[in-house]
């Protein structure tokens, strides 16, 4: 089939009108077209978009008009009169002078009205206005007999909506009431032509001649047998559409996946846990004392219902006695009464490593690597860089020869991957590694040192009442200060109010080309 029989067989019949139109009138407002089709300007457009796309037609932009609409103020004012038109028409009713008191006292121009109307007055030579015992005095200089071009210009927008080019003297007036708020709205409007292209004058007649064609079988077509006789129109597969946004994955979820890949090309496994957790698996087994602040109701959301579980019996006893005198780990402990009751109650776990303290109880797999990035929550005043929930990126590898150069290896690969190369470590304590640091990293772009988390090797008062023997390794780091650096934030909250313009806007080949580049 040729090209020309391929175009014929797809025009719409608006398209064939409008072309129809176009190559015996010649060039063609929009405007003008949809008016001798009787169609609004609207279909005209898409029409010339469609025929556009065909080299059918070519539209053009042949003037602009500026057209001038009354604004909300603008409709009070047509009603009531300019605000210091209402003024001196009061000033003048007070025998031409009066304090301000007794201008406001007669309710005839509000608060805000008044000031609008001063400004105006004051600027237009009608009053002059002086400050005597306290009390700001107004007076009539020249009263203006005469509407002024400002009022014309009201009159003649009550009437409807006027082009600016047509208002000759009055433009200035038009101009000088567009700056004042609300009074006066100056749009532009542009007028296409639409223009026939050599090809579209080659078209042989029959092309455009207008026929009846259906889009769809109905029940009724199918029933009688009518669709035999019917033309059907084709789909144009080639015709413009509106661009679509396609569904794509939330900017943290993506970095989260990207965490999680690059972990996994580390060798670690993924491991998840619950969200409300044990004391015990928060707190107790990580040797954190029962009187620490973080265990306080302040830092921490305990459950009211249920408000207990059930911590594992014999590893209890053995963490009590770690607590209380160090249990034959060469600790002294903490020194006081160990409590079950206490260790029993439920939280909204405060770190993931509570997750990985309890596959470490319970799995016996020797040599161990394993990560979680998961979320967790904390009674944080929440502000710009802090979030009351949030999500860490936390692991542990247990290893005989596992050591803490190792371990600063590890998160120096992690972090290259992610395009941050410059890594520092600075010595730092947590009551369950030792020993510990603090990592930083460095943003070229900001020039500074930022904290993401931090690192240690779990204390024999933690792992041996474990019955684990090994080294183990232990990091946690924050997804959502990481977020901030990658993802283009200043505000942490940010990744999670769904605006729409930030989620379109996020490259996810932005982290991937960061990723290459570390």
């Amino acid at each position: 089939m040729s090209e020309q029989g391929r175009e014929e067989l797809e025009l719409h019949p608006l398209e064939r009108r409008v072309l129809s139109l176009i190559i015996s009138e010649g060039p063609l407002g929009f405007d003008e077209v949809a008016a001798k089709l009787a169609v609004n300007v609207g279909a005209v457009a898409k029409a010339a978009e469609w025929l556009a796309s065909k080299g059918l037609a070519e539209s053009s932009k042949a003037s602009v008009t500026h057209v001038m609409t009354l604004g909300e103020e603008g409709l009070v004012y047509v009603e009531k009169g300019l605000p210091e038109r209402r003024l001196v028409e009061t000033l003048k009713s007070m025998g031409g002078e009066a304090t301000l008191g007794q201008i406001e006292s007669t309710g005839i121009l509000g608060k805000d009205e008044l000031n609008i109307g001063i400004i105006w007055a004051k600027r237009n030579g009608w009053i002059t206005v002086s400050k005597s015992d306290g009390e700001v005095r107004l007076r009539i200089e020249r009263y203006p007999d005469s509407k002024t071009d400002d009022e014309l210009v009201l009159e003649i927008l009550k009437r409807g909506a006027a082009r600016l080019e047509d208002m000759g003297p009055l433009q200035p007036a038009c101009e000088r009431l567009s700056r004042r708020p609300k009074v006066l709205r100056i749009s532009e409007v542009s007028r296409y032509v639409l223009t026939p292209t050599k090809k579209a004058l080659s078209l042989p007649p029959e092309a455009l001649v207008e026929r009846e064609e259906i889009t769809q079988l109905t029940p009724e077509l199918l029933i009688s047998g009518a669709w035999r006789e019917k033309r059907f129109r084709r789909y144009d597969i080639y015709a413009p559409v509106k661009p679509v946004q396609g569904p794509r994955q939330h900017p943290l979820t993506h970095l989260i996946q990207l965490i999680k890949s690059i972990f996994v090309e580390l060798g670690f496994e993924e491991i998840q846990g619950p969200l409300v957790e044990l004391a015990f698996w928060n707190f107790d087994a990580l040797f954190q004392p029962q009187d620490h602040p973080a265990r306080e109701m302040h830092d921490t959301f305990y459950l009211s219902n249920p408000a207990t579980g059930e911590p594992p019996n014999e590893l209890s006893a053995r963490v009590g006695r770690v607590h209380r005198d160090g249990g034959g780990t060469g600790s002294r402990g903490w020194g006081y009464e160990w409590s079950v009751e206490e260790a029993s109650r439920l939280v909204l776990r405060t770190h993931t490593t509570a997750t990985t303290i309890r596959h470490l109880a319970q799995s016996p797999k020797r040599p161990l690597k394993v990560f979680t990035v998961d979320r967790v929550f904390r009674n944080e005043k929440v502000d710009w860089r802090r979030l009351a929930e949030f999500h860490q990126v936390e692991g542990i590898l247990v290893d005989r020869n596992a050591n803490l150069r190792q371990l600063m290896g590890l998160i120096k690969e992690f972090y290259s991957r992610m395009g941050l190369k410059k890594v520092r470590f600075r010595p730092s304590y947590f009551p369950y590694t030792e020993p510990s640091a603090e990592v930083d990293v460095y943003v070229e772009g900001k020039g500074s040192w930022v904290e993401l988390g931090g690192m240690g090797i779990f204390r024999p008062e933690v792992t041996l009442p474990l019955g684990v023997k090994e080294p183990v390794l232990a990091w946690g780091l924050g997804l959502e200060r990481l977020a901030i650096l990658l993802l283009d934030v200043n505000d942490v909250r940010a990744l999670y109010q769904n605006d729409l313009r930030w989620l379109l806007s996020f490259n996810p080949l932005k982290l991937e080309r960061a990723r290459v580049s570390g």
